[in-house]
């Protein structure tokens, strides 16, 4: 049953303030920061989240000590005409008066709120105020419009994103999902419906880069011949790529066209354009350009892009590997970057988002596939400063957060330093999830991010705990505070804290485990 608890004291815009009656003769549940109340407003009731309590003196006349709430306003109790009493809608559209009545939300308010929505919708965990109710996501609106995971390190946040995919992944056995895995968290979570590509079995042909892309591992980065490298290359790219494609005359050409070409026509074409200076002088950016070739042909790092010694237009045979198409019992692709050479991470997170989005963006609308791109470290790859981070994944991620929703592509960001990511991208996705965070600078970002009124939610963020979240925006019926499922322990992402007293408890088998470590350190093979 809901208690009256107060009356409405001053309203400001979506939010209002509330004198609680007399404390000591209310004998109600405790009132904390998050909870939901309502309040009369006319002959229906406005509900909201309280996001402050204070003591203060004064009000309704006199000048005891009087307790106070503020209560941000996030939708309403709209009257159905038939036997099923009221339903609950997003928004305010009649405003409570000065002195009308505050209640604490009953149980059945709660179930009629957060009920499951009649649209398709996963469930993942349970509402923090009633452990019975469990909570459900909006299936296409969460997918549809972008979402992002916040949280400090510690705070669960792996653990989410495994049972939010795990949810999605069950009810969806079709989907497509590639996930970016910087730290082989995810490899061993979702067993046998994940197909893990990992550095030994990657296959991202040279072929497949942008110019610029190609131009980041090919040029000198700290050269003062670099935009000389960049016009000679752009030239030798044309011309091996057009000679590749002789037999398609109307095929159109330039530097970032997904063409096949040959690095012996690259290089016979820069020997030749070397051969026939006549002052040299105007050497060394060629010298340069056939030394890194050279250089890059050799180091086994790069076997997944320079292996092979023939050329195979396999582009829609790699492209339906990466990307589930068709699924094939694995709907989702978990791309393990932590193997890869440190300097050209940022290009391949660059050349996938680029071909996620080309992919939808070619693909006929009547067979469209809809494709979720999960980048873990977000900040890494569109960093709120423009000057940071490689230009070209911004570029890529940037265009998906604008323009996805119409082709089908949805992103999920995921990052412990919501600060330090672009606000533009992150106020494209219209549903966070926020763990546990007590930077201060971090929480005023979000707060500026969020979808929705839900202040009072987010200042619980520096007291939730491990495996709990306020999640607001379109992918909820209404704000909510979720206490995710559980993980089954082998399911659940390799990111936790070491256990340093259980290491050290007792010594380790010596010689035998640094000559198996030294190995895979020289074999760049991490399990």
């Amino acid at each position: 049953m809901s208690q009256q608890i107060g009356s409405v004291v001053s309203i400001s815009g979506s939010s209002l303030r509330g004198q609680l009656d007399d404390l000591e003769a209310y004998d109600g549940p405790t009132i904390e920061i998050g909870d939901l109340i309502k309040i009369r407003a006319g002959h229906s009731f406005a509900f909201g989240l309280v996001s402050g309590m204070s003591l203060g003196y004064g009000g309704h006349g006199n000048g005891a000590e009087h307790a106070y709430i503020d209560v941000d306003l996030f939708g309403e109790a709209v009257e159905r005409p038939d036997t099923e009493g009221w339903r609950f809608e997003r928004g305010v559209a009649t405003y409570p008066g000065l002195r009308a009545p505050m209640f604490t939300a009953s149980p059945d308010d709660l179930a009629r709120i957060y009920r499951r929505p009649d649209s398709p919708s996963v469930r993942i965990g349970v509402l923090h105020q009633d452990n019975s109710l469990p909570v459900h996501l909006l299936t296409d609106d969460l997918l549809g419009k972008h979402f992002a995971v916040l949280g400090t390190t510690g705070s669960g946040k792996s653990c989410a994103v495994a049972v939010i995919l795990k949810a999605i992944l069950d009810s969806h056995r079709n989907g497509h999902i590639v996930l970016l895995d910087p730290h082989d968290e995810y490899r061993h979570v979702f067993g046998d419906i994940a197909e893990v590509v990992t550095p030994e079995t990657l296959r991202l042909p040279y072929w497949f880069l942008s110019l610029e892309e190609l131009s980041v591992i090919l040029c000198g980065p700290d050269s003062d011949t670099r935009e000389a490298e960049r016009a000679i290359l752009k030239d030798a790219v044309i011309y091996a790529k057009r000679t590749y494609a002789a037999d398609n005359e109307d095929q159109p050409i330039d530097g970032d066209s997904p063409v096949p070409f040959r690095l012996n026509a690259l290089t016979s074409h820069l020997n030749a354009e070397l051969g026939r200076l006549e002052k040299s002088e105007g050497a060394t950016p060629y010298l340069r350009l056939l030394a890194r070739l050279d250089s890059l042909r050799s180091d086994s790092r790069y076997r997944f892009m320079f292996s092979g010694l023939t050329v195979v237009d396999d582009m829609s045979a790699i492209l339906s590997n990466l990307l589930r198409i068709p699924v094939e019992g694995k709907p989702l692709t978990i791309l393990c970057l932590s193997g890869l050479p440190s300097e050209i991470v940022d290009v391949i997170v660059s050349l996938l988002a680029r071909t996620v989005f080309n992919v939808a963006v070619w693909t006929p609308r009547e067979d469209s596939v809809p494709i979720l791109l999960v980048c873990e470290e977000a900040h890494r790859y569109v960093p709120r400063n423009s000057e940071q981070g490689f230009a070209p994944t911004r570029r890529a991620l940037s265009q998906i957060a604008k323009e996805g929703r119409k082709y089908g592509v949805s992103l999920c960001l995921v990052t412990q330093r919501p600060s330090e990511i672009s606000e533009s991208v992150l106020t494209q996705c219209n549903t966070l999830f926020g763990l546990r965070m007590c930077n201060a600078i971090d929480q005023a970002f979000i707060e500026g991010a969020l979808p929705e009124n839900a202040a009072g939610l987010l200042n619980t963020l520096p007291a939730l705990r491990t495996q709990q979240a306020i999640v607001v925006g379109e992918g909820v019926s209404a704000p909510l505070r979720v206490r995710f499922d559980d993980l089954p322990y082998d399911a659940r992402p390799r990111s936790a804290t070491a256990s340093f007293s259980a290491a050290w408890a007792a010594d380790v088998k010596g010689q035998e485990l640094l000559d198996e470590t030294v190995d895979r350190w020289r074999r760049h093979v991490r399990f």
